[in-house]
């Protein structure tokens, strides 16, 4: 797992279910990857520069006309939403997470 930097966020309309492409990096080691997230409950303005945690080591999947390269983690609520798990603001994109 990793610390990256969500550096954009598109719509995703062929998603089944409503989503976001993101394009996050994770630093000069990692560079850039790109995921599908279901976490349509954020604003894309809420998104773009947040720091996230993801897994940068599993195969990459297609989602529809889509390939993603990384998981961006988070907990469901009751209710199903998504909240996205954050470190601290001083951690760097690339940053191992232990």
């Amino acid at each position: 797992m990793r610390v990256g930097r969500v550096v954009a966020v598109d719509d995703f309309p062929e998603a089944r279910r409503p989503a976001w492409k993101l394009r996050v990096d994770f630093g000069a080691e990692i560079g850039e990857r790109r995921s599908s997230a279901q976490i349509t409950n954020y604003a894309r303005e809420e998104l773009v520069g947040r720091l996230v945690v993801a897994v940068v080591n599993f195969p990459p999947k297609q989602i529809g006309p889509f390939m993603s390269e990384c998981l961006v983690l988070g907990t469901y609520t009751a209710d199903r939403l998504v909240l996205l798990l954050s470190p601290s603001p001083d951690a760097q994109p690339g940053d191992q997470v232990g």
